[in-house]
């Protein structure tokens, strides 16, 4: 069942999973790549904060030094002159001290000092900045590490996605206002959302479309069984028609058996007065369910056999009154017509239209034409366990906007069974 659908949708989603993941990987390598040049920073920064190199700020001047005290015993000989002269001085001038052969000594140890104090303090401002520089590094790791996590989808990759989904729900039977109106909805839902990567991504996926879809095809759940306990007058009349061959008929009788089980008395009217052996076919059911049936000789009034099965019931207190109708195509005004005029007459308190799910789009284009001639109250799709497609459903809801009541599943009396959207969308998603 909604086979063909139910692909589609799945082929969509794991395009849009393969999308996601190449969009996941590419922001996930960003962050890879970064963290050296982080840590490039970091080794920059701490030589660009350091105030001074770790070699001693005099190692260059000390070795002159050095070359000069070698070079002092070389000229022992000008000393020696130089002795001489002084000799020759006055006794006062060559009693002063040299002022400034102490000097050089004291600069020294005081320069030592200082150093000693420079290097500690750099070595411990280098520790205390390494630590803030790991400490933001680790940081920022963290945040680009949680936003790769998480990927949003462009514009540009939705409708190119959506495009081919559209077309994939035209093949399905969804018509193209309603194929344009999901395709749009989806990208309003999925557009710039964070989207999860991991084992979520699927369920996280299915549950957008689920609502997308669910939001599209809900409309007034009406209860049948509820509203004819809600009817104080009896009976509770209820005229099905649709096209030819779709299953009003056996739509009837498998109706009738769920009314028995919930203690409804039912009688039918045949007013399918046209179609070779459609009285015999009703017939047939009626004595399998023992219920009455009121018929007239083909060719009759619809109308009037209606009538007379609606003052039976009047009569008989009989719960509900089913009306079988000939089928006929929208095209058809005649046939039109009568079914105008049993509307009239009868004021019936629902129109149900019967379709086959099987038809695809000429059954949504047959129920526009019934609804605006006849404004039916909801539909009883037939032959939905065959249907591969799924599209019929979704259009008619989307479309119409009035509720499906029952769906058939098989050939049996019990397999008419309530529809809701999650019946659809269960299967499909």
């Amino acid at each position: 069942m909604f086979d063909i659908l139910r692909n589609k949708i799945k082929g969509f989603t794991d395009r849009l999973k393969q999308k996601i993941n190449l969009e996941q990987g590419q922001t996930e390598k960003k962050p890879k790549s970064q963290e050296p040049f982080l840590e490039e920073q970091s080794e920059k920064s701490d030589i660009s904060q350091s105030p001074l190199p770790e070699e001693p700020p005099f190692a260059e001047s000390a070795e002159p030094l050095e070359e000069k005290e070698e070079k002092i015993p070389k000229s022992e000989e000008k000393i020696l002159e130089l002795e001489k002269e002084t000799e020759l001085l006055p006794p006062e001038a060559a009693e002063k001290p040299p002022e400034t052969a102490e000097e050089p000594s004291e600069t020294a140890e005081e320069t030592s000092e200082i150093k000693e104090i420079e290097k500690k303090e750099l070595d411990r401002l280098k520790v205390e900045d390494k630590r803030e520089i790991k400490a933001a590094v680790s940081a920022t790791s963290k945040i680009k590490s949680f936003f790769s996590s998480q990927i949003a989808l462009s514009e540009k990759d939705l409708d190119n996605l959506l495009y081919d989904f559209e077309l994939a729900l035209l093949e399905s039977d969804v018509d193209q206002d309603t194929s344009t109106f999901l395709c749009g909805k989806i990208k309003k839902e999925l557009l710039g959302k964070k989207i999860p990567k991991g084992k979520d991504f699927d369920n996280f996926i299915k549950q957008e479309i689920k609502k997308v879809f669910a939001e599209s095809i809900t409309v007034e759940h009406q209860n049948i069984i509820s509203l004819i306990k809600t009817k104080t007058d009896k009976p509770f009349v209820i005229l099905f028609l649709g096209p030819n061959g779709a299953g009003k008929s056996t739509s009837m009788a498998k109706l009738t058996n769920i009314l028995q089980k919930k203690n409804f008395s039912v009688i039918w009217s045949a007013s399918d007065t046209f179609r070779a052996a459609a009285i015999e076919q009703l017939e047939k059911h009626a004595e399998r369910l023992n219920v009455r049936l009121i018929k007239h000789k083909y060719g009759s009034d619809p109308a009037a056999v209606a009538f007379d099965a609606v003052n039976a019931a009047k009569a008989k207190k009989i719960d509900v009154v089913l009306i079988d109708s000939a089928g006929r195509q929208d095209t058809n005004q005649n046939l039109m017509e009568e079914l105008k005029k049993i509307v009239r007459v009868i004021k019936p308190d629902l129109k149900i239209f019967v379709g086959e799910a099987l038809s695809g789009r000429s059954l949504l284009e047959q129920a526009k034409v019934f609804d605006k001639e006849l404004n039916i109250d909801g539909f009883v799709l037939t032959k939905i366990d065959t249907d591969t497609k799924g599209g019929t459903s979704i259009s008619l809801l989307h479309t119409i906007k009035k509720p499906i009541f029952y769906v058939g599943i098989g050939q049996g009396y019990d397999d008419l069974i309530e529809f809701n959207s999650d019946f659809i969308v269960n299967r499909i998603v």
